[in-house]
């Protein structure tokens, strides 16, 4: 090996260390951080999928759209946020896609997204039969990844009504059920109280079953 050019020691040296490296880092180390985030964090490494009646419905960390085929909302569930992760030359995809996460990108004067919110204000008003002035902020604007699966408590409050009326239950069981789901800042400081809306479906569905869920 001493008889090697100096240069060829060199290389052979770096190829030593190129393969125990990726042995370590590239082989080993992934394989133990998969192996304890499955013993300690089983759910959230998979997903944090949800299950409904045997069956995977979605993921308590991406948002879904309640709605028809047509994309009209349905009356009888809880609605997200809106969503510009849509699918742009699909005319069945409303939002909530992972593969188009995304938002408009849209200052807060611009005039398209004023607009927009303006519609958004005006078909929420009409839909949950709400004043304007009720209807809060989270409701009329996309997140920033257009997934976000949570909604304001106020929110979910404002739309107690619809839902109850729709699943021919009363409004005050409806908003008991809502305070059962609002989660609070995250370590007690971090973000803002929020509602899980795939979650709170879910009960909804258990407790108080409607046509068409």
């Amino acid at each position: 090996m001493n008889r090697l050019p100096g240069i060829v020691r060199q290389h052979l040296a770096a190829l030593r260390m190129l393969i125990v490296f990726t042995i370590v880092c590239g082989i080993a180390y992934p394989l133990v951080m998969v192996g304890v985030s499955q013993v300690v964090f089983h759910n959230q490494a998979n997903g944090s999928l949800v299950s409904y009646k045997g069956k995977v419905v979605g993921s308590s960390l991406l948002c879904q759209e309640f709605t028809d085929a047509k994309g009209n909302p349905l009356p009888q569930y809880f609605q997200p946020r809106p969503s510009e992760a849509a699918n742009p030359e699909s005319k069945t995809d409303y939002g909530c896609d992972p593969l188009f996460s995304g938002a408009s990108n849209l200052g807060p004067d611009n005039p398209i997204l004023v607009q927009d919110i303006k519609e958004r204000q005006q078909q929420i008003a009409a839909f949950d039969h709400v004043k304007i002035s009720q209807i809060p902020a989270d409701a009329v604007t996309t997140s920033g990844s257009g997934l976000d699966p949570d909604i304001s408590p106020a929110n979910a409050y404002m739309q107690v009504d619809r839902v109850a009326a729709a699943r021919h239950a009363s409004p005050a069981a409806i908003r008991a059920l809502v305070a059962q789901f609002v989660q609070g800042r995250t370590l007690g400081f971090l973000g803002e109280p929020r509602v899980d809306v795939l979650t709170l479906n879910i009960a909804l569905d258990e407790k108080y079953p409607a046509s068409g869920s």
